[in-house]
């Protein structure tokens, strides 16, 4: 029988290759998953379009595109070229015979094996390379538009006297061309050399020369223009010197050029760069030579040079030209670092005043009299009363504030201005009844109008609102409620289509509904965006669900941080976005930088250290500035809003000066309107940016100085202290507040601060700056500085003594007995006739509450001992050893009405004294405060008081329709 192993070989169908059902369907997912990628890829840049052009800022979009586009198929198709002409030229440079010898052999294999794939081979390779140096040439559109659209500074550096719009706008670009360069010559130069060695023209071990003539001269070519863009490099490397950053044992961080770099790193690069060029020259020259040896020995001429020349002579000149006097050689280039460090931080005009810090008055009415007019002192610190609004104001909760409210200045019933603490009542999906998509996306789409109060003034330890309840009324008017776009709306909502979205509660538990009549979102009446926003936001409800119809548009990038930053992606961002009611609607106000890396001579400063401090840490509404950005120019050029129920986004220009602004306006024409088209309500809102101060306190720490022996010596560098109102750790908040300054007759809206010498807790200075942006002293710094020969208490120690007191310790005591916790307010530091008066708010949370109630009031002025009592101003009167009523006219804490005669009157007054007694004494009870009889007691003597007053209206309009009567004629 025949060995049926040993047959011919029948057909194979199972063993070899998948069938053809399988390829078919094999091949239908891989046409699948490509048209999904691509869809996807589709879906992204439709759904990016259609956001940037309902907030008509398309041009945004279009303008950043089209960069992309154009750098990444230039210098892609140009690496690519490069690339390929190389390997071409290699390919055919080739030696006609290969040498006889094993390593040729071998090659041989590989030669064959890759001949039917050259042309694929060089395609590919060429597309790799390509979208390599097109996706980082792409990642260079800022750097291209400030290039090309940069406009002078009108200011040159000290050292090449060249604008310095070269260092900012034109140095970055000629450092990524030369970046691009080096890259691509060496990709050139590997591609080049491994072509040739798999061809022969060159050997490793085969006898004979090692390379051909045809590869010597084409190598010598690239490492000619390879040493060429090295000389490049050395000239642009003494430009680069003006911004370079380096540590400096005098002072620390430090940019610009110092004696060794201005007497031996400059020469030492325009050496360098002659030796650079004449060794390109030598590496050329062997298109004729046909030899490496003198190009070699030029090379490393030029390696020894660098060596000997850029890294040993200019130790030695630091050796033992500097260090021996190194305060007269430094001190030139110190002045050059100070005027252009206080220059570009824009702290150039800051006033430094001496102050005493200690007040020789003596007249302790005037003092208190004084008192009142020196500050609008803030006893509702925003950072502590949002759960006493959410207590008070929340209703719902699906509805919240921020952890940290905002200060802002709103006029009295009587026209006069006034420090307000403000917040929105945001929506909070954390605290919807039921979760579902309808329910997270469609019912619950927005906030509920503003809550504001007083910040100077407390009743019963609650907030006075001057705004309030649900809907919203109070001083306010009427305005816009309806809250779209804020700073804890991180998630999208679908509105206007079919589903009623819940607007605000009703008092009987009900709720009325409302449909969204904006115009901001996207359309969602298309198919095609369903699909693509069904792609982008991984949701395929959008697609098919029958909640979304006519008129329904999808609402997202709704904080106002991340609107600002979409439309004007060339801005650095404030930290702290907040609202106001402007015309009728509620903007959130947004601060907007302009920022460089490259003005010569000017120190640098991460962003993201200077600006961290105790409330951006673990806040969930303060955050730091692009923490891991370095700068050394920085302007507040542009205030921004965005519209809480529109979310239209409105750019203006602040700083009409600023020539990186003037830049961006060049790149983006029609985004910025001008500084004219902000309203006189919107300018009365502006104020002194947080971050930007901080970003100048930490430098002022340091450029106060400007003599420039002082600055060397580190004698006078301070340091921003720790909040003393907490162990965090962290950098004290500076605080708005209205307060007037020994120079001003009035009291301004200001941002403050406080300074303490390094190492210890003694005040050195005191620093504010006019936050009016009305005013014309806005963005002025004044800097009052203490003495050095004599010590004030800082922030830390004023604490200290705080706690350290024996009546207020005693006091704290008993404010902590039970469950009761006790939290401190902002420490507010206030220049009060040659002293410093500071005032501390203190804080009760009790008797099972979860928020915090304004309890006691800290005061201490010079060495006086500490006042701790109910009110402001029965602390100062206590202080000073006198009455508000004395002193002038009284504080805005609690009034009380003055002396009268009237029996009823008296008997009011005396039963206002009985509950204020019943109310201590509920504070003293053994076993803890008494929080209930202290409520009732608080509310007796309220009400005690209120009677006082109108029985004494009663009696004025009594006295005066008397007087007013004719007199009879005797």
């Amino acid at each position: 029988m025949p060995d049926r192993g040993q047959g011919p070989a029948g057909p194979r169908t199972g063993a070899g290759r998948p069938s053809r059902r399988v390829r078919v369907l094999l091949l239908t997912l891989g046409v699948l998953a490509v048209l999904g990628m691509t869809f996807s890829m589709f879906a992204g840049f439709w759904t990016n379009w259609l956001w940037y052009r309902s907030v008509h800022y398309s041009s945004v979009f279009s303008t950043t595109l089209w960069t992309k586009i154009g750098l990444f198929f230039v210098f892609g198709l140009l690496a690519a070229f490069m690339v390929g002409l190389n390997i071409w030229l290699a390919h055919r440079l080739r030696p006609p015979l290969s040498a006889m010898s094993m390593e040729q052999q071998s090659l041989d294999r590989y030669r064959m094996g890759l001949a039917p794939y050259k042309t694929w081979l060089l395609v590919g390779v060429c597309a790799l390379v390509g979208l390599i140096a097109g996706a980082s040439a792409a990642g260079q559109w800022r750097t291209w538009l400030m290039w090309v659209n940069g406009v002078p500074f009108h200011q040159k550096d000290p050292q090449f006297h060249l604008d310095i719009s070269f260092y900012a706008f034109d140095l970055p670009w000629f450092r990524f061309l030369l970046a691009f360069g080096f890259a691509a010559v060496i990709l050139c130069l590997i591609a080049a050399a491994f072509t040739h060695y798999l061809y022969g023209g060159l050997r490793l071990t085969s006898p004979g020369a090692r390379a051909t003539a045809a590869a010597t001269s084409h190598l010598s070519v690239l490492l000619g223009l390879f040493v060429a863009l090295k000389a490049i490099a050395y000239w642009l490397d003494r430009y680069g010197l003006a911004v370079k950053s380096s540590d400096f044992k005098a002072t620390g961080n430090w940019t610009g050029l110092r004696y060794v770099d201005a007497n031996a790193y400059l020469p030492a690069k325009t050496i360098l760069f002659c030796i650079a060029v004449i060794c390109a020259l030598l590496f050329f020259a062997t298109l004729w030579r046909r030899t490496w040896q003198l190009p070699v020995i030029g090379f490393g001429l030029m390696v020894l040079s660098a060596i000997l020349i850029g890294g040993l002579y200019p130790a030695i000149v630091q050796k033992f030209q500097v260090e021996p006097n190194e305060q007269a050689k430094e001190a030139p280039y110190v002045q050059k670092n100070l005027t252009a460090t206080r220059e570009a931080y824009g702290i150039d005009d800051t006033k430094v005043t001496q102050y005493d810090g200690k007040s020789t008055a003596s007249d302790d009415a005037k003092l208190r009299a004084d008192a009142n007019d020196a500050a609008s002192i803030r006893i509702m610190d925003p950072n502590i009363v949002s759960p006493t609004f959410e207590q008070a104001q929340e209703m719902k909760d699906y509805y919240s504030f921020p952890a940290n409210l905002d200060v802002d200045r709103y006029p009295t019933k009587d026209g006069k201005l006034q420090d307000t603490v403000i917040g929105l009542r945001e929506l909070n999906l954390k605290g919807i009844p039921k979760h579902n998509w309808i329910n997270d996306h469609f019912r619950y789409t927005h906030g509920y109008g503003v809550v504001a109060a007083k910040g100077t003034e407390a009743d019963d330890g609650q907030p006075v609102f001057t705004e309030y309840d649900l809907p919203s009324k109070g001083d306010l008017g009427t305005y816009e409620q309806r809250v779209y776009y804020g700073e804890k709306t991180t998630t999208y909502s679908i509105v206007g289509g079919p589903q009623k979205e819940i607007d605000h509660p009703t008092d009987d538990n009900g709720e009325v509904t409302t449909s969204y009549a904006g115009k901001s979102g996207v359309n969602l009446d298309n198919p095609l965006n369903r699909a693509a926003y069904a792609m982008a936001f991984n949701e395929p409800q959008i697609l098919y669900s029958g909640a979304i119809g006519k008129g329904s548009r999808i609402l997202y990038n709704r904080t106002p941080k991340e609107r600002v930053e979409a439309v004007a992606p060339w801005l650095t961002i404030d930290g702290d976005a907040y609202p106001a009611v402007v015309d009728g609607h509620i903007q959130w106000i947004v601060d907007g930088y302009t920022t460089s890396n490259g003005y010569p001579y000017s120190s640098r400063t991460t962003l993201g250290d200077t600006t961290a401090d105790s409330l951006t840490a673990g806040s969930d509404n303060r955050s730091v500035v692009a923490p891991q950005n370095q700068v050394n120019y920085i302007r507040n050029s542009v205030k921004a809003t965005v519209d809480a129920y529109t979310g239209e986004v409105k750019l203006y220009q602040w700083d009409t000066q600023d020539p990186v602004l003037k830049t961006w306006m060049k790149a983006f024409p029609g985004t910025v309107l001008p500084k004219s088209a902000i309203s006189p309500t919107l300018l009365s809102h502006l104020r002194y940016p947080q971050d930007l101060f901080k970003v100048q306190r930490e430098l002022l720490t340091r450029y106060h100085v400007t003599d420039p022996q002082t600055f060397l010596t580190g004698s006078e560098v301070w340091q921003v202290p720790d909040d003393p109102t907490n162990k965090s750790g962290d950098a004290v908040p500076p605080y708005y507040l209205s307060m007037k300054m020994p120079d001003q007759s009035k009291q301004a809206f200001s941002l403050s601060t406080t300074f303490t010498p390094t190492g210890r807790d003694n005040l050195s200075a005191f620093m504010s700056v006019d936050s009016e942006a009305d005013s014309a002293d806005y963005g002025k710094i004044r800097i009052l500085k203490l003495p050095t020969s004599t010590t004030v208490d800082g922030p830390k120690q004023v604490q200290s003594q705080f706690n350290s007191e024996q009546d207020v310790a005693a006091a704290i005591k008993y404010l902590k007995g039970g469950d009761s916790a006790v939290e401190y307010g902002n420490l507010l530091t206030v220049p009060l006739d040659g002293g410093l008066l500071y005032v501390e708010p203190v804080y009760v949370r009790g008797g099972g509450l979860k928020y915090p109630l304004q309890r006691k009031v800290l005061v201490t002025y010079g060495d006086r001992p500490p006042a701790f009592e109910n009110t402001l101003g029965e602390a100062l009167d206590k202080l000073f050893g006198t009455s508000s009523a004395a002193a002038g006219p009284p504080d805005t804490g609690t009034k009380a009405p003055p002396a009268a005669s009237d029996p009823g009157v008296q008997q009011d007054l005396a039963d206002a004294q009985k509950a204020f007694d019943a109310g201590q004494r509920a504070l003293k009870q053994s076993g803890g405060p008494d929080w209930d009889a202290y409520a009732k007691a608080q509310k007796d003597l309220k009400a005690a008081l209120e009677r006082a007053q109108d029985a004494q209206k009663q009696q004025k309009q009594n006295q005066s329709t008397q007087s007013k009567q004719p007199k009879q004629k005797g």
